[in-house]
């Protein structure tokens, strides 16, 4: 059982409401004693049992650990530009509300962004839009969909363009063990990615997984975070048990690289704790969802005059990795000052448009209305599942205060 905030903190760090937090249970010490008792830490059965087990959940084929949700993000995008011929400069349409790594792969990828504004509803990419887009530029090659805050964009209409030849990868480094109409975040585009990192719902410190059912992109993505190696020898355990004539094969190709590749890898500590969590994802995802809901509960009479609070669309399952809000009538400074001065903690709804370092692309701020709203607006608290029903009770009252 794991420890309860007031025996890992003590009552004086009880005053700090956090948007995220870990907690090591005694599963996941047992089964990080068990990779520092074999002496592996490189690539190894921890780490390959994790990718079955995570893909499985997912819907997937196959699965590739990387140091980081933006390390799977960027190796997504570099197997299929290697492997289907973009040329640098090609267009891949993102959504203008999501964290700057989804930007940035893209342009370490020598691609282009193109920004498309969000639904006021549930902040993912908003489709009609995307159909604009589309039809206005002739070198686009790809969609990445990034699945907000623990719902999925709508896979099922951006589907549409999969099938008229566009490639698909589902950011889905905010959202993991959700579906929609009950297909599984990761599944449903060419490649799905997803964060590990710290605060994030499977929590390894660093991490990412990059999901897909099409053998060519896991082998060339394996490869990618290997440093560009020969798909025939990743790792040591890929010379076990070989005949004679396969080994000298290893032998000669092990230090052959076909790609400009990355050191992208995971250690089996990273994996070890993966794996601890992942046996009770089902009972974490519930209580965010309980908490979630108590929030809009209390929450809801401010709903129609000063708050817009966050939705589940039409669909989705939500997994909740944080709680979002964007107020109606001013800009979120005020209230989000109020309540950091608290003790709870606020994160901005990842603005992008916004950001100094994309200045010297092409593209108007005045064309996203609704992510110019979020990027004034916009903020999120936090609803996991360290959380209890006072803090809860603590943010929706201090929330409460502000508008009085």
């Amino acid at each position: 059982m794991a420890e309860t905030n007031t025996e890992r903190y003590g009552n004086a760090s009880m005053n700090k409401i956090g948007v995220g937090d870990w907690v090591c249970t005694p599963r996941e010490r047992e089964l990080v004693t068990e990779v520092l008792d074999s002496g592996r830490l490189s690539y190894g059965p921890k780490s390959r049992e994790l990718e079955r087990k995570f893909a499985d959940i997912h819907g997937s084929k196959y699965a590739v650990l990387s140091n980081s949700g933006t390390s799977s993000l960027h190796v997504a995008v570099q197997a299929l530009k290697e492997l289907h011929g973009w040329k640098d400069g090609d267009m891949i349409a993102i959504p203008s509300v999501t964290f700057v790594a989804t930007a940035n792969v893209l342009l370490h990828n020598n691609l282009l962004p193109l920004f498309v504004d969000v639904d006021p509803y549930t902040y993912n990419m908003d489709f009609r839009a995307l159909q604009l887009m589309m039809h206005r530029h002739d070198n686009i090659r790809a969609i990445i969909p990034v699945h907000l805050f623990g719902q999925s964009a709508p896979m099922k209409e951006i589907g549409v363009w999969r099938d008229r030849g566009y490639y698909i990868i589902e950011d889905s480094c905010e959202c993991m063990f959700a579906t929609h109409f009950g297909k599984p975040v990761g599944s449903m585009g060419d490649i799905g990615c997803f964060s590990f990192y710290v605060a994030h719902l499977l929590t390894t410190g660093v991490g990412g997984i990059a999901t897909t059912s099409n053998p060519d992109y896991a082998a060339k993505m394996r490869s990618l975070v290997n440093h560009g190696r020969d798909g025939i020898y990743i790792s040591i355990d890929d010379a076990d048990n070989k005949s004679a004539e396969e080994l000298r094969e290893i032998i000669s190709k092990r230090f052959r690289f076909e790609s400009v590749g990355h050191s992208f890898r995971i250690t089996e500590l990273e994996a070890a704790l993966g794996l601890g969590q992942l046996e009770t994802y089902e009972e974490m995802i519930r209580t965010r969802r309980r908490n979630a809901m108590e929030l809009t509960t209390m929450l809801k009479d401010l709903a129609v005059d000063e708050i817009a609070l966050p939705s589940t669309a039409h669909g989705n399952t939500h997994s909740w990795m944080m709680y979002p809000i964007v107020l109606l009538n001013e800009d979120k400074d005020g209230l989000v000052n109020h309540l950091e001065e608290r003790g709870i903690e606020t994160r901005e709804m990842l603005p992008l448009i916004n950001q100094p370092v994309y200045g010297g692309l092409d593209y108007d701020t005045l064309d996203y209305p609704v992510a110019d709203w979020i990027n004034r607006s916009g903020f999120y608290v936090g609803c996991h599942q360290y959380l209890t029903a006072d803090d809860i009770g603590r943010i929706a009252e201090a929330i409460h205060d502000y508008f009085r």
